[in-house]
Order: structure tokens, then C-alpha cells, then sequence
């Protein structure tokens, strides 16, 4: 996939595969499909959003009468994925990326930030929103001050961003027929004439995590703008970090104290203000799991689908193992069809997850069993 703009046809995420999973079929009692968003070039989602940022944004500098010769400098703020995914945009778009992470954000993920190129890492603040304010309020000012061309990068909370995550929803409804041809699918409509062109499935539901709002909110910007009426989208977090469904609890917007959840890039204190108002629908359904059951998922996950994920993706298969799907889903069967946004993530390696499962405070609340 290209995209003319005046970067070229430099673009920095990819369209991702859509596939069936037979043992998360199997262990929700319907049609279980994996968007593997963890195949994008940074390892999450945050490559579309962010990336459709960056060019957004170097289209509008470089179109500019008053654009400056220098090379453009980006600044975000982040728990880490937005930020592998800000150094990849700007290596890939020739331009340099600065990142300020949350002391909460581990070595692991500091290693991986400078590994993949980051002019430099810094960390400050206990969440998200002290590492934001430092970077805008006394980096930036000093970037700035210093004659430096520095754009700001928000992690979720912009329109671009938003516009680049709603590719999600876009590429399922377009990859989704033609999966018939290639998987055994139990759908209502596959059940009469069996013909691929005329037997697309319904989208029953697309189930995703939630941070800061981003993914969220460009998943229901697609779903607008594919029209899905029937389709369910569930919003999952774990405890200590469920923002939205606080916010949703309470109708207004909510900020947590701190973030104490071990799903640190769900780490936003508050969500933006997009995700609360798509989170007030009749067509959202919030989930809020313990970090016990986002473990177990992931370890789960990695044995049956060989896929190593962070603990914030991980809660999206966690409904499939642990039966929540079926009440979540208006009119479930064996014909539903549930699309997980396998949204990736970095942080997350053997080592680490011998070190979760290894707490044995956490392997007596676990509450997935294979």
C-alpha cells in the first residue's frame, strides 16, 4: 500500500493480515478471527496512528510558506509502543524522534527505544501525563528556544491519529469475505447458497484494548464509516488502568489517581475525550479484567498461537478463555463472528513472562485454566 504525499510514497505501517483462529474458535463456541496488528513495523498498532500523524504533519511543514530548511524533529510522549513507533515513522520519513517515557516504562522497553534509533530517551514522571507535560512544557520550549523544527507527537489524542487507526476496521470488512475461500467459517450466511461473493459474514463484534483512546476511537471511526450498525465493539482494560470504564461508570471523564495496573501501556490516567464519547454508545460494551487473567492469556496465546504479546493485548483473547464472550454478544452462537485486534506491543519477552507467571501471588489469582 502506497500513499502520495509529499513525503513520497514513503509510509510507515503495513496492511496487516486478518486470519482464523482455530483454538480461540474452539474456546469461545464461534468464529474467532486475529487482525495481527503485531505485525506491524514498530510491533503494535501505534505504527498506523502515529505514522498517518507524521505524514499528515510533514505534508503540512513541508507545503508551508514559512517551512524551515531544517530537518524536522518529533517529540512524543509515551509508555513506549507510540514511541518505537515514532522513531520507526521518523527513520522511515528521514527525520529525527525524541522520546520521554514514565519512570514506570522498564529497562526492556528503554533498551528497545534506543536500539531503534531515538535521538534520545528520557524518562520522566510517574505516568503518561507528568512525562507529557515535561515534554511539552520544558523540552519542546527548549527545542524550540533553540531554533529546532519540533513537532509534537501525541501518543492517542488526535484526529490523524484516529483517521490512521480506523485502517483497521476498514481492512476487515474488505479482507473478511475472502477468508471463506481459505478457512471452514460457520456463519448464518455461509450456511444458504455457499457462494463466497454473496455470503459475506456480519461482523457480530470487534474486540480491542483500551489505553489512552486511540485504538478505540479509530476502530469506531471505521465502524462509522463502514456502516456497521450491528456490530458490537467491546473495550477491554485491566484493573488499574480502566480509565474508560470509570469515565463511563460515572458519565463524565475520569482520572485516575495512578496507574497500578502491570499493563503499563494501557498507563493513561484518562482517556481523550473521542474515546468517552464512542464509550457512552449502546454499541460499546466495556470489559475490565485483573492483571492475572491478561497474563494467563498471554502465556496461553503464545502456546496456541505462537504469538508473544504484551499484557495489554493480551486481554482481548483473555474473553475468549474465559467465557465472557457469550454475554457480551447480542444473540451469540456458533455462527458469530468476533474479530480480536491483536493490537502486539513490546514489552513483553520469555524473560518477562517467566517473571510474571513466577509471582506467586499472581499465579493463585490466575483464573485461566488450558
Amino acid at each position: 500500500m502506497t500513499v502520495k504525499t509529499s513525503t513520497g510514497t514513503k509510509i510507515p505501517w503495513v496492511e496487516t493480515p486478518l486470519i482464523k483462529s482455530a483454538t480461540l474458535s474452539a474456546a469461545a463456541g464461534c468464529n474467532i478471527f486475529l487482525k495481527l496488528e503485531n505485525l506491524q513495523p514498530s510491533g503494535s498498532f501505534k505504527s498506523r496512528g502515529i505514522g498517518n500523524y507524521l505524514v499528515s504533519k510533514l505534508d503540512a511543514v513541508r507545503s508551508s510558506s514559512t517551512s524551515s530548511a531544517k530537518k524536522p524533529h518529533f517529540y512524543c510522549s509515551s509508555g513506549g509502543n507510540a514511541g518505537l513507533a515514532c522513531i520507526h515513522g521518523a527513520i522511515t520519513l528521514d527525520c529525527e524522534a525524541t522520546i520521554v517515557v514514565p519512570i514506570s516504562t522498564t529497562p526492556f522497553m528503554i533498551g528497545k527505544l534506543r536500539a531503534a534509533g531515538a535521538t534520545e530517551v528520557i524518562q520522566k514522571g510517574a505516568s503518561w501525563q507528568e512525562a507529557d507535560k515535561y515534554l511539552t512544557e520544558t523540552l519542546m520550549a527548549d527545542a524550540e528556544a533553540r531554533g529546532e523544527a519540533a513537532i509534537y507527537v501525541p501518543p492517542f489524542d488526535a484526529q490523524q491519529i484516529w483517521d490512521g487507526n480506523a485502517g483497521i476496521t476498514k481492512e476487515i470488512v474488505r479482507q473478511l469475505p475472502v477468508l471463506e475461500r481459505h478457512y471452514p467459517i460457520k456463519t448464518a450466511a455461509a450456511n444458504g447458497d455457499g457462494n463466497v461473493a454473496t455470503s459475506a459474514p456480519a461482523i457480530d463484534a470487534i474486540v480491542c484494548s483500551v489505553g489512552g483512546g486511540g485504538l478505540f476511537a479509530g476502530i469506531m471511526q471505521g465502524v462509522d464509516e463502514m456502516e456497521l450498525r450491528q456490530t458490537k465493539v467491546i473495550a477491554v482494560e485491566t484493573e488499574g488502568a480502566d480509565s474508560l470504564s470509570q469515565a463511563i461508570a460515572q458519565q463524565k471523564l475520569v482520572t485516575l489517581p495512578a496507574i497500578t495496573s502491570l499493563a503499563t501501556s494501557l498507563g493513561a490516567r484518562r482517556v481523550c475525550q473521542r474515546a468517552f464519547e464512542y464509550g457512552m454508545r449502546d454499541t460499546v460494551v466495556s470489559v475490565v479484567l485483573p492483571d492475572s487473567e491478561a497474563i494467563g492469556a498471554c502465556k496461553r496465546f503464545l502456546d496456541e498461537e505462537r504469538l508473544l504479546v504484551e499484557l495489554a493485548c493480551g486481554v482481548c483473547p483473555a474473553v475468549c478463555y474465559n467465557g465472557q464472550l457469550k454475554k457480551l454478544v447480542p444473540g451469540f452462537n456458533e455462527n458469530s463472528v468476533v474479530v480480536l485486534v491483536i493490537c502486539g506491543g513490546s514489552n513483553m519477552s520469555f524473560e518477562i513472562m517467566d517473571n510474571y507467571t513466577a509471582d506467586p501471588t499472581t499465579l493463585e489469582r490466575w483464573t485461566i485454566s488450558k
